[in-house]
């Protein structure tokens, strides 16, 4: 019974690993021709990298990690 259990956790962790990766790679796929035009990919990376900051800052102060 103990040796079922195992091979379901297992199967479950490789299904949530293929997920994440097709995830991945649709938004890539999707994201990638943009890429190619320089004014975009600063535009892309920007917005990535405020959304980055965004989230911490909101984490930090739900959790009360520093006063802001």
């Amino acid at each position: 019974m103990l040796d079922g259990f195992w091979q379901n956790v297992y199967r479950y962790c490789t299904y949530f690993v293929t997920v994440i990766t097709g995830v991945f790679f649709f938004l890539f796929g999707w994201l990638a021709p943009l890429f190619r035009r320089p004014v975009t990919a600063i535009a892309l990376v920007s917005f990535f990298i405020a959304g980055l900051i965004f989230v911490a800052l909101t984490l930090r102060a739900m959790l009360g990690l520093s006063p802001v």
